[in-house]
């Protein structure tokens, strides 16, 4: 019985959580990373109530419409392809920018009705006036770089102006923004500094168990599997910043569940610990194991990415991985090294 009310209660709240987040036009699969910044420079001419931004490290531009008044976003061939009303907003089913911008590529197969010169057929996809779309306009698609930046990719470069048409009735405007080349990090230090932090913590695990030392390196392997549950769940917390209060929680339980799981489970690994039953050492060890692998590896792209995203300084989500990655694989390690250690002590005799 309780399992079903908290089952009901979780529908419940993902529903929620689901209507408060901002309209995203299609559907969202925003890179673990870039090396091209996108930014946007405002609108012209500048109109009171009309905010946008570049999100989620660049992959959607965000347009937030407070003027009152419907502002349409055109498509590739100039046609209406969203229209941001006060009551919410819609797409126009026969643009083809509507299909083409459900994929970060662009390479959704276009219906036969998709038809820029159709009149337009709209299909509201939300009652909040903010929208987020992927637009070609704003990124660089190609698989080969630019001929300045294959010529010195150790150099910032413009790539591009770029700019996506806007409507106000009958008066037409544009947002602006800028693409640039960053010249990504280099991955070798974070590397070294994840695998050495995950050798110093491993190094735990070789202190005799029952021993004083011993007892006070499991509190601190407890407090370790803390720490990396914290920036864990922060990271999964970022990468749905953008989106909001509601988005982020949501985010924790859609496109970050590994992160959030994992997080979670390395915070009761750590309580668990501080028990000191037999079994604690294996739930380190498998904890550490899940949050090495399935929230700092699978993050790594950070490590070769020059824009990453989150709402931090790129440098601060390298920290944020590199300190997962060294707990998750220290835990692992130490776990081991005293189950191989308990599996070696002789039995105690019974009476």
């Amino acid at each position: 019985m309780l399992g079903r009310v908290g089952l009901a209660l979780a529908a419940g709240l993902v529903g929620a959580l689901s209507i408060a987040a901002p309209a995203d036009a299609h559907a969202a699969d925003a890179p673990d990373g870039s090396n091209y910044r996108s930014a946007a420079s405002g609108v012209t001419p500048a109109v009171p109530g009309l905010a946008v931004r570049v999100v989620e490290g660049g992959a959607r531009l965000e347009l937030v419409n407070r003027t009152g008044r419907t502002i349409e976003v055109l498509g590739y061939a100039g046609e209406p392809y969203l229209e941001v009303r006060p009551d919410g907003v819609w797409e126009n089913t026969a643009s083809p920018a509507t299909y083409l911008n459900r994929t970060l590529d662009g390479d959704t197969q276009l219906p036969a009705a998709a038809d820029p010169s159709r009149p337009p057929s709209w299909r509201r996809v939300s009652t909040d006036p903010v929208v987020r779309w992927h637009d070609q306009r704003s990124r660089w698609l190609e698989s080969a770089p630019p001929p300045v930046v294959a010529a010195r990719p150790d150099r910032q470069h413009r790539v591009r102006d770029w700019v996506v048409p806007l409507r106000d009735s009958t008066t037409t405007m544009e947002l602006r923004g800028t693409l640039d080349w960053l010249p990504p990090p280099d991955p070798l230090p974070w590397w070294s500094l994840s695998l050495l932090g995950a050798l110093a913590v491993g190094a735990l695990g070789l202190l005799p168990r029952a021993s004083r030392p011993g007892r006070r390196a499991t509190v601190a392997l407890a407090a370790l599997a803390g720490t990396g549950g914290v920036a864990a769940i922060c990271f999964a917390l970022a990468r749905g910043a953008d989106a909001g209060v509601g988005g982020m929680l949501l985010g924790l339980v859609t496109a970050q569940l590994w992160p959030t799981l994992t997080g979670t489970a390395a915070l009761a690994a750590g309580a668990y610990a501080l028990t000191r039953r037999p079994a604690a050492d294996f739930a380190l060890a498998l904890a550490g194991t899940c949050l090495a692998l399935f929230t700092g590896v699978t993050n790594a792209a950070v490590f070769l990415r020059s824009v990453v995203p989150v709402p931090w300084p790129a440098e601060w989500a390298r920290i944020v991985i590199a300190v997962v990655i060294a707990t998750g694989g220290g835990l692992a390690v130490a776990g081991a090294l005293r189950l191989r250690a308990a599996g070696r002590s002789p039995a105690t005799p019974t009476g």
